[in-house]
């Protein structure tokens, strides 16, 4: 499930993926990539020159999985407490959670890119239509930059626990004010 979280934001390439799994021994992350392989959930891609890189991407079989995982995610917010020492919240693992608790009829009327900054990467999301699209890097342009050091900050405050001004905001602040509904993120309990 840790493998198809991480390609929900679109084909990733083995060390990414890696990259993004602390803790897992390389034959193990190989064991399951061919696994999904086999059983229809990913494929395996050549990227054209200059990249070159083989990634790994979701099936439509594979995509099926989306809404149970991100309704699982709901879920176990509702139990998330704070990190433990060392723990931390990677800014890709927060693009999915932000699909998770994506809310299309507060987004009614918003048409918008925006660029969310990280120390370790940052997300480009675009809202239109009551659709959400997010994806790892920078969007061309954005209509709101949200700058902080780690996605954490963010999440404070979507939840009020933190001021808009610890997101160093850049644009639309209007858009700014509406990300907390857009966004309802659970409180803790």
């Amino acid at each position: 499930m840790l493998v198809v979280r991480d390609l929900i934001l679109g084909p990733r390439r083995f060390t990414d993926l890696r990259d993004s799994l602390p803790g897992i021994a390389t034959n193990v992350l190989t064991q399951r990539l061919k696994q999904l392989e086999v059983d229809g959930v990913i494929r395996r891609r050549k990227l054209p020159p200059p990249a070159g890189s083989t990634v790994y991407e979701l099936t439509e079989y594979g995509r099926d999985l989306e809404p149970v995982l991100l309704a699982l995610g709901r879920w176990g917010a509702r139990s998330f407490g704070e990190p433990a020492g060392g723990e931390t919240m990677r800014s890709d693992w927060f693009g999915v959670a932000l699909k998770a608790f994506f809310t299309p009829e507060a987004a009614e009327g918003v048409d918008a890119a925006l660029a969310l900054r990280f120390d370790d990467g940052g997300l480009a999301l675009a809202i239109r239509d009551g659709r959400l699209d997010v994806a790892v890097g920078a969007p061309e342009k954005s209509d709101l930059t949200l700058t902080a050091p780690t996605a954490a900050t963010f999440l404070a405050f979507l939840t009020g626990a933190a001021d808009a001004a610890a997101l160093s905001p850049e644009g639309d602040e209007e858009l700014l004010a509406r990300l907390p509904s857009i966004f309802p993120f659970v409180a803790h309990e």
